[in-house]
Order: C-alpha cells, then structure tokens, then sequence
C-alpha cells in the first residue's frame, strides 16, 4: 500500500469515525429530548384514556338531564344532528374481511377504516406473521361540516357506525346516512396478485347537505411496531416520505430517534409512512391539498417503535360526488413500487444520485436477474462481488503495477533523499522526483483509483443492504438474516458504538483488512517517518473501526466487505506470480533512456514549482 492508496483509505476511515463521533454527540441531546418526549407521549396517552362520545356514551347516560332537572337533551340532539347521524352514533361493530394471495385486509364499520392488515408472505423477527395495521393502531377519520339551519355540524367519520351497501365479490361498500336518502359512501377495493386498495369516497345526494368548504380533511394515523431484529436499523429506515405531484423526485421527514413535524404548504401526491422494509402509502387521484405531518419515537427495546400521524387537506367541491384514492400496504420492493410508476420506489433508500445510480443500474439488476435462478442471496452476494472486482480488474492490476514500478523505485528515491536532505531543498527534490516517474512510466496517483472507484460501490451498498427487502429473513451459514447483524453471541452488557453482541462477519472482515494492510505495507516503496503511524492506522485502527462501525449492521454487507477483501488479497498474490520484477525493472529503465515529451499538465506544474522556488530564493536574499 503507497502513501496515495493509504490516503484513499484514511479519508475513508475518517468519514466513518466522524459519523460515528457525530452520533455519540447525540446521544446527550437523545437524552435531554427523551424527558420532553416522555411527556408528550403521556399527553397522547390521557388523551387516548379519554372516552369518544360517539358510540356508546349516548346510552350511558351522560347528556341525560340530572335528577330534577327538566329533560329536553333528546330533542336537542335529535335536532342538531338528525336522526340518521344519531342513530349511527350507536351499534355493533361488524368486522369485513377483502382478502387475496398476498394480503389480508380487515375493514370495521365502525368508522368504515382498515383496522387490520396482514402480509400472508412475511414474517416478524419473533416469527407472528408481519402486521402494517393491527386492531386498535390505526385511525382513518374523515372531518367535512354539514348544514343544521344556520349552523355548521363538523361530522368525525371515525365517530359513526356505517351500514354495508351492495358489496360483491372483493369489493365491499360502506354507507353514513345522513338522511334516508343522502350519505356518504366508502367504497373499498382489493384486487387479486395485489397489494393496492382502491378507495372511492362519494357523497351520494348530500349537495343540499354540505356547508360551503374548500377542503376535508382526512386524519390518518398509525403506530408501528417492531417488526425487525435490529431496532436501531429499524428505527433508522422509517420515517414519513411524501411526493409532489408530477415530480420524478420524494421529500422524506427525516430519520431521528425522537420527534420530528413538518407542515407541507403545496400539494401533495401521495403520504408514505415508511417502515425499514414495509410501508402504507394514502395515494391520491389528483393531488392532495397540503398537509402536517409528524411521528414521535420510542425507546429502541420496546415493541412501538414509533407513532406517524398526518392530517391532510383534500380538495372539495360540494358538487363533485366522487373523489379516487388508494391505500398500499406492502413490501418495499422496488420492481413491485416502480411498477406503479407514481416515483414509490424513492422510499428505498439508496443514497444520493452517484449510489443511487450504481445500485440501480448495477446492484439491483444483478439481485433481481440472479434471484430468478439462485435460491441462496449469499451465493448470489458472492456472484455480485466477483462480477464487481472483475469490472475493476484493469484498473487493479494498473494499480499493482504502479505500486511495483514505485517499489523498485526505492533505490533512487533514497539517493534523491540523501541529495536533498534540507528542508528548503523540497522543491528540488520534488521536481526531481517527478522527473524520475515520468522517466519510468510511473503514476503516482495509479494505486488510489481502485480505492477511490471501488468507495462510491462500498457507500451504495451500505445503503442497500439494510433497505433490501429481497435479503430479508434470507439466512446463510450462521447468519440468520443477511439484511440484520449475525450474532454469535449475545453480551450480558452494552459495549459504547459495538452493541450488547458480537457479530461473526465484522470479525472475519476486520481480520481480512488486517491481513491486507500488511501485504500493501510489505510493498511499500520507502521507509519514512510517517510509515510508523500509517503502518498502525492500517494494521490496527481501521480494522477495528470498521469492526464497531458494521457490529450493527446488515450481515449481507460485511460478508461483502470480507469476500471483497480476500479476493483483493488473492489478487495480489496472482499479480506477483505474474509480474516479474526483474523484466519491470529493465523495462523502466528502457522506457527512462527514451525522449518523453510533457504534457500540457506537466508544463504547468514544472513552471509552477520553478515559480515557487524562484519566490524562496527570492525570500532568502531578502533576509540577508
């Protein structure tokens, strides 16, 4: 390893120390936000304690007149809400089921909201099948005003008892009358080989009925549970995503391990509220109008690991009876969202557009082409590592070669130390140096392309892993899940930045990048001061950087790391039985008694160094 591919490697490590640094930094902050936090969620708790008058309080007895007092609360009633809304304000729940291969869906008419969605194909890290929205998590609640002679009436849908209209097949109707011969309609949809459901909202004969308001606005919240091993993955990669309509790009709330809001002023096309691998989406026809959205977080060992909410304007127009909208309650998959062609799959996260771009044209499209014939995703990680390295074979073996030529460079480096031993001789010893490798054929900057390329592949799949849902609950040798971390051991107590387990695969990784840093240090070409520090940042700190820094994360990515590391290694043992020093070296010298002609580039350079030594001179004269 030479002084430029220990650099590449160096910046590396100290873009994840600093990450890394950054988030201990956080983590006082975390705590001061955590008290204020525990608050709020005691607010939302007494407040959720607090019985609805909807349904059943109307029997109980609390609008009935005390004793001795005259009784007129039933007129009152029956005259600001009508009979049809009072009556609905009290019933039985009845529970309807629209259900295919994929999905299951449970609609109540109690509200006419999805109060249950199950995914037939996934299941928890506890082995229950995985759940989006289970009984009592969710709300769907729909808020419009009616007319009551000079006053508004504000109707809560999510208060009310709806009746069934003419279902049939998966498709099932919901009605709230408002008179016998108006009401409000949800119509629920769910196709086969789908995980989409349609949702019709029509205001059948309620033009009379409906006050003047530019919007409606829907109430829709969700609290997730923990449907993951690893909860700091898990709450990493969930949070709330939102599109603008027409837009080939997704706005997303921002990930945070306590409480983030937003108020989106401009229309919106479709609210995601994303988990690490599953998410619901509401998707508009049209567009919605605006909307606030928010999600409160909690403790990572807890089974809720975070509350959404958003509450969303709709346009309205009195005189339109039909408004289209449709839920998605399924994997984040990407050839499944991008099929929609609604922008979905941008709720994957990828990385910024030069990740985004090699997992797509690169990472996915091997996934999806060697799944359809290989069962084993660690067989097809290993494939995906070959074909990477075999993709940087030119340029690796460039490298090697440069750092060999730099290698047997050593004896005339070390003369030109001894020539220019003083520090104001730097120039000179610079510009001859530079001569001495255009003479040579070599490139100093050679070994560091490799590093540099392979960087941006490295940072994609940092970002895949964890999101991919194609490695989800995929196990291979010890590794029960290649998108969560593989623990061969779980710690009585919590290691600062390492966790409370110790995961196989980061070891074996740290134990390559040792093994490789001592092959490059072995071929350095000269011995300087600074060798001491990088020989210990390369055989020591990094390894044991990275090896905290991937304790936590996906299993599939250090299993990568550790393939790509030892092929590198293997590559260099091949290169070395190829390339003959001997033969090199009397090539350099060949190509040194050849006539080079400079570049444009180094033209400028050598003017530029021959300008900064005539200004030291310059400077020396002026002192005496």
């Amino acid at each position: 390893m030479n002084k430029n591919t220990f650099t590449g490697l160096l910046l590396i490590g100290v873009i994840l120390f600093g990450f890394t640094w950054y988030n201990s930094k956080r983590a006082a902050r975390y705590q001061r936000e955590k008290e204020i936090r525990d608050s709020i969620a005691l607010v939302h708790q007494r407040l959720e304690e607090i019985p609805v008058l909807a349904p059943e309080s109307f029997d109980s007895g609390i609008f009935e007149a005390a004793e001795g007092e005259p009784s007129g609360q039933d007129s009152l009633r029956m005259q600001q809400f009508g009979s049809e809304l009072l009556s609905a304000q009290t019933g039985q729940e009845t529970q309807y089921k629209l259900e295919n291969d994929l999905i299951s869906v449970t609609l109540s008419n109690f509200g006419g909201q999805v109060t249950d969605v199950v995914l037939k194909d996934y299941d928890r890290f506890d082995g229950e099948p995985v759940r989006l929205i289970s009984p009592g998590s969710a709300r769907f609640d729909l808020s419009f005003f009616i007319l009551r002679g000079a006053n508004n009436l504000q109707v809560n849908t999510g208060d009310y008892y709806f009746t069934q209209g003419p279902s049939a097949g998966n498709s099932l109707s919901l009605r709230l009358h408002v008179d016998s011969l108006s009401y409000l309609e949800y119509i629920y949809t769910l196709a086969d080989g789908e995980y989409m459901v349609d949702f019709r909202m029509n205001f059948v004969n309620m033009e009379n009925h409906l006050s003047n308001q530019y919007d409606i606005l829907a109430n829709w919240r969700s609290v997730e549970p923990r449907n993951e091993k690893g909860p700091e993955n898990y709450s990493n990669y969930s949070s709330i995503f939102y599109r603008y309509p027409g837009v080939d790009s997704v706005e997303e709330l921002g990930m945070s391990k306590s409480s983030k809001d937003a108020t989106v002023n401009t229309r919106i096309h479709w609210i995601a509220f994303k988990q690490q691998f599953f998410s619901s989406i509401f998707i508009a026809d049209t567009y919605f109008e605006n909307a606030k959205i928010s999600y409160d977080s909690f403790e990572s060992g807890e089974s809720i690991l975070k509350r959404y909410n958003a509450s969303i304007a709709i346009p309205f127009d009195k005189n339109q009876t039909q408004y289209g909208f449709r839920f998605y309650y399924g994997p984040n998959k990407y050839s499944l969202l991008k099929s929609y062609d609604i922008e979905a799959e941008r709720v994957i996260q990828l990385g910024g557009w030069m990740y985004r771009w090699v997992n797509k044209w690169i990472v996915i499209p091997v996934f999806n082409n060697l799944g359809k014939f290989i069962t084993s995703y660690g067989l097809i990680i290993f494939l995906l590592t070959l074909i990477i390295k075999i993709l940087l074979l030119p340029l690796t073996y460039k490298s090697y070669l440069s750092q060999a030529k730099m290698r047997l460079l050593k004896p005339e480096m070390e003369e030109l130390n001894a020539r220019y031993p003083k520090k104001e001789d730097a120039m000179k010893k610079q510009q001859a140096m530079m001569e001495m490798y255009k003479k040579a054929g070599v490139s100093p900057m050679g070994g560091c392309w490799p590093v540099l390329l392979q960087f941006p592949i490295l940072i994609a799949l940092f970002r895949f892993f964890p999101s991919s849902i194609e490695l989800r609950g995929q196990s291979f040798l010890w590794a029960h899940d290649l998108s969560s971390y593989d623990s061969i051991l779980n710690l009585p107590f919590n290691v600062p930045f390492y966790g409370d387990h110790v995961a196989l695969f980061p070891l074996l990784m740290a134990v390559m990048i040792h093994i490789s840093g001592r092959i490059s240090m072995s071929q350095q070409a000269m011995s300087t001061p600074q060798m001491g520090t990088m020989k210990f940042m390369s055989l020591y700190l990094m390894p044991l950087m990275m090896l905290f820094w991937f304790n936590n994360y996906a299993s599939g990515l250090s299993y990568y790391y550790t393939l790509s590391t030892l092929i590198t290694i293997l590559q260099t043992y091949g290169f070395r039985y190829i390339v003959n020093d001997e033969k090199l070296h009397a090539r350099m010298k060949e190509n040194a008694k050849k006539p080079k002609k400079k570049s444009k580039w180094q033209a400028r350079y050598e003017d530029m160094m021959n300008a900064q030594q005539q200004q030291t001179q310059q400077a020396k004269k002026g002192k005496r």
